[in-house]
């Protein structure tokens, strides 16, 4: 056998034993051996199986895409890194069922089992949009909305806490506004009806039906909320639709889909009355979710919440939040 032989030979033996592959991540550290908080990977783009609770003429889960990341410790001082592809495959096993609190925190425990010596905390970040069937609020039409949703799950000693956070959109008209544009209002209503004259009633119906009554208007704008809630960790569901639907009622003026002039007409009054300050709508929602009989029945243990209202009026954005210190 020539030397070329059986160099090829010993090459080829080697490469087949995967047990003599070089695994450089539990070499010795040299140097700094700081444990680290955080370790994993972060923007994995997989599909998540999401139970279609809300879902029009659909009683089964649906598959969104997803994006995922999953994190252990590391708490070892003698080990240079972990194994990565553990906490994959721990993943890519538990994206096979719809996702649930059972679902995570089987996830996260097999994370864990997989890092025996090396981690004692276990984390997992699952971002997705979930989509809604949305009624009008009067005529018998509806279409789909679409929700941002974070699901946040950790485990530590055995302990699990699960966040679920999610954006709704809503319509938000000023306070301050309304009040400058009744006063305009009211004194160009004085000025058309003095008062030596007699008032006819239906010359000022007329009047105010017609683009005279209202010159002036209040500004409103399309504003988001974003609100984290962290539940039980015993629940059974994790109930995306019903925290929406909350949130939503809660606000009084959530975005539409399909308008009609009789939907048109009604968002116009909801919004009259519901005018709020970016203040007086992050504690209208923190109040809907913390002191809620029906959000305690569905494990919410505590809210933060946080408003944008991207002001039609300036150029920037009125900010609120609530519950994050």
């Amino acid at each position: 056998m020539s030397n070329d032989q059986t160099f090829e030979s010993v090459a080829c033996a080697t490469i087949g034993e995967t047990a003599q592959l070089p695994d450089v991540a539990v070499a010795a550290l040299i140097g700094d051996d700081s444990r680290l908080d955080w370790v994993g990977m972060d923007a994995i783009d997989l599909p998540l199986r999401i139970v279609a609770d809300g879902i029009a003429s659909c009683n089964d889960d649906i598959r969104v895409p997803g994006r995922v990341s999953v994190e252990v410790d590391l708490r070892s001082d003698a080990t240079r890194g972990i194994h990565m592809s553990r906490l994959y495959l721990a993943l890519d096993k538990a994206v096979s069922e719809p996702l649930s609190p059972a679902v995570l925190k089987a996830l996260l425990r097999e994370m864990l089992d997989s890092h025996i010596g090396l981690s004692t905390c276990a984390r997992v970040r699952m971002a997705f949009e979930y989509f809604l069937r949305r009624p009008a609020l009067v005529s018998e039409h509806s279409g789909w909305r679409r929700y941002p949703v974070v699901i946040t799950a950790t485990i530590e000693r055995d302990a699990l806490t699960i966040d679920v956070q999610f954006d709704v959109v809503y319509s938000s008209t000023c306070p301050a506004s309304t009040a400058l544009a009744r006063q305009l209002v009211a004194q160009d209503f004085a000025h058309a009806f003095p008062a030596h004259a007699p008032l006819d009633r239906e010359k000022a119906l007329q009047w105010l039906a017609s683009e005279h009554g209202m010159r002036a208007t209040p500004h409103s704008q399309r504003s988001t909320a974003q609100v984290a809630v962290r539940l039980d960790p015993t629940v059974a569901e994790l109930p995306f639709a019903a925290l929406i639907a909350h949130a939503e009622s809660a606000l009084g003026t959530a975005v539409q889909t399909t308008v009609k002039r009789i939907d048109e007409q009604a968002f116009a009054r909801a919004n009259g009355e519901n005018q709020m300050f970016c203040e007086d709508a992050v504690r209208r929602l923190h109040l809907a979710f913390a002191d809620s009989d029906p959000m305690r029945a569905l494990g919410v243990h505590s809210v933060r919440v946080h408003v944008a209202h991207h002001e039609s009026l300036h150029a920037h954005d009125a900010v609120a939040s609530i519950g994050e210190r």
